[in-house]
């Protein structure tokens, strides 16, 4: 890291050290429940654009789940048949510029600069990830890593954060992880025939005895490698479960969606804390 990265929100050397070994770091309580409601409205904003623009958009399906790109965003529906509910939106930030905002505050960007050791950093793509209550479907092991790895030089430099919008426990879904799965590398997927089962983790990869929940306040953040096993159980709490995933990437590259190139020199979003 590079030794003059000294604001208030860079890593120590003790919590890059414990990412680098596991592959993941919790910050609990970043963003303060008034901050989360604020986002929340604009994310409810967001979702209400999207979802009135989806009958103008190119509907298909693999295995079975029902996509639907509108412009450069895509949209995934819950599994179950005429399902009308949102599991995935990607990106997100063109949709809100509080979201897109966001993305350049020093809570999230300090610590991303820490991991990749530069100052000169980039957004290379955002998700929103929903789980409604009472049947939220779950997401299979997998890393991030082998979605990218046709349209990223370097996909082993692309660092996740995950901002929960929701209190985080088992019963809802929350992330799951293998911790130290990452020093693996990029591993194969599954060759089971589906249309998806490559982006899934070979089931001989995975050793669970390492799983952890991470379970946690809304406001929180995790930051996780790109080559760390992860995925979640579906949602049977009667509470949505619903978070942003922001991915970065070291030097000035364009998104993975849109083509753009989102820099971040100075955050546009004030430290409120």
């Amino acid at each position: 890291m590079n030794r003059q990265q000294t604001g208030k929100y860079f890593f120590s050397q003790e919590e890059l050290y414990a990412y680098k070994e596991k592959g993941y770091l919790i910050k609990e309580n970043v963003f303060s429940p008034k901050e989360i409601d604020t986002l929340l409205s604009s994310l409810e904003d967001a979702i209400s654009s999207i979802k009135d623009r989806v009958p103008t958009g190119e509907t298909y399906f693999l295995d079975g789940k029902r996509f639907v790109d509108i412009g450069n965003t895509t949209v995934q529906f819950e599994h179950s048949d005429e399902s009308e509910d949102i599991r995935v939106i990607e990106p997100v930030s063109n949709l809100s510029s509080d979201l897109d905002d966001l993305m350049e505050s020093p809570k999230i960007i300090d610590p991303i600069k820490s991991i990749l050791g530069t100052e000169i950093i980039s957004i290379w793509t955002n998700k929103i990830n929903l789980k409604v209550e009472n049947g939220g479907s779950g997401f299979d092991w997998h890393q991030d890593s082998p979605y990218w790895i046709h349209d990223h030089p370097a996909v082993g430099s692309l660092p996740n954060v995950y901002l929960a919008f929701d209190d985080t426990y088992k019963e809802n879904g929350c992330l799951r992880v293998i911790e130290s799965s990452h020093k693996l590398g990029c591993l194969p997927g599954r060759d089971d025939g589906t249309q998806l089962g490559g982006f899934f983790t070979n089931w001989e990869a995975i050793y669970t005895d390492a799983e952890v929940f991470i379970e946690m306040p809304l406001g929180s953040l995790v930051f996780f490698d790109p080559h760390l096993i992860h995925g979640s159980e579906p949602n049977t709490s009667s509470h949505p479960r619903r978070a942003l995933i922001m991915t970065y990437q070291p030097g000035k590259g364009p998104m993975l969606k849109t083509g753009e190139v989102k820099e971040i020199t100075a955050s546009r979003v004030g430290d409120s804390k």
